[in-house]
């Protein structure tokens, strides 16, 4: 008889104390996986692992007894089956180099982190195929990305929630999953990693523009056409870099648009309200508090955009207003005033 996945324990590695990391690290623990959470701040590991409490990142959310903690990288790999890396991008390929040569050669690497990278405009599973392909032990490393639709404070309050892995090995994609799916928690899988990244750095970018649209009071009308052809400019960068179009009609696309351009937990939402309202970048970014990635992948996706020929309209003003180059009203005025077209010129489904 095969063997329930629910009853495989795991020893497993989440690298990155923010809210997403500690979110992650408790999923996993209550799952019943011997889990460690690594942190670089040496003294908030320690008021975590007397308080049970990640009092900064998820304040009143209290974290599982079995959850353990250490700024140890090498004491946090020790043994481990599985490395979750949930770190901003730009702390992303430093990571990976500094888990490189502590990794258990069984053990594969997956990663919660949206975005590019920054300056290269990488993808994360290129950087961390550079990174871990040439690490000393030689192995071929199985990677894999966790994606979708996810506020990490509903996820700490044991709220239901859906997400996706996308990985290169099936087996390492399915242990991956396995971990995450519980009672509360619905893991699927798929092999589309560039897609699946695809998605989850652009949302990030038409957020900001939803945000603007309704810090401008434009309505629920503008607010719906915003997400609805944010999701056209990211299915047809998909396409043209190689992505399925079908990753992005899922979790990993459609589901993360709509709650990062709808849910006022989103970073990149509150970064558009605010300049829509009139505040300056500089200003609302500090009041946010937190890493806002929209600010550096609008950027690289419009990097990708050139690079590839491709035109996205609301992504290059939202780059334009983060820029300080264009106000929120000359963007809108910009996108309202562009010529009609069919609603798909290209064949995205085929």
């Amino acid at each position: 008889m095969a063997t329930d996945p629910s009853d495989i324990r795991l020893s497993v590695a989440v690298l990155g104390a923010g809210s997403w990391g500690t979110a992650l690290a408790a999923l996993i623990a209550r799952h019943g996986h011997d889990t460690v959470l690594w942190g670089r701040d040496g003294a908030a590991i320690e008021a975590m692992n007397a308080s049970h409490e990640n009092a900064r990142y998820l304040p009143g959310v209290k974290l599982p007894e079995s959850l353990r903690y250490t700024h140890d990288m090498a004491a946090s790999l020790a043994g481990c089956d599985l490395v979750l890396v949930v770190v901003p991008s730009h702390a992303f390929a430093e990571t990976l180099r500094s888990l490189a040569p502590h990794r258990p050669t069984h053990a594969g690497v997956a990663w919660a982190t949206k975005g590019f990278e920054p300056g290269s405009g990488r993808f994360l599973h290129e950087v961390a195929g550079d990174v871990l392909g040439n690490s000393a032990l030689g192995d071929d490393v199985p990677l894999a990305v966790v994606t979708g639709p996810s506020f990490a404070k509903e996820v700490a309050q044991g709220l239901p929630t859906a997400l996706t892995v996308h990985g290169d090995a099936p087996m390492f994609t399915q242990q991956v999953a396995d971990v995450l799916h519980g009672p509360a928690f619905r893991a699927y899988t798929g092999d589309d990693m560039l897609g699946a990244e695809l998605g989850g750095a652009m949302k990030n970018v038409l957020a900001v523009a939803t945000g603007v649209a309704d810090g401008m009071q434009l309505g629920l009308n503008a607010r719906a056409g915003m997400i609805t052809r944010g999701l056209n400019e990211m299915l047809r960068l998909n396409a043209a870099i190689g992505g399925k179009a079908e990753t992005l009609m899922g979790l990993a696309g459609l589901g993360d648009l709509v709650l990062t351009c709808t849910g006022d937990l989103s970073r990149n939402r509150r970064l558009g309200l605010a300049l829509g309202r009139g505040h300056k970048l500089e200003d609302a970014v500090r009041e946010i508090g937190q890493v806002v990635e929209s600010i550096q992948t609008a950027d690289e996706v419009m990097r990708q955009a050139d690079r590839n020929g491709i035109e996205l309209p609301i992504s290059a003003a939202v780059q334009a207003v983060l820029h300080g180059d264009i106000t929120p009203a000359e963007g809108l005025q910009r996108l309202l005033a562009r010529d009609q077209k069919p609603e798909y010129p290209e064949a995205l489904f085929r």
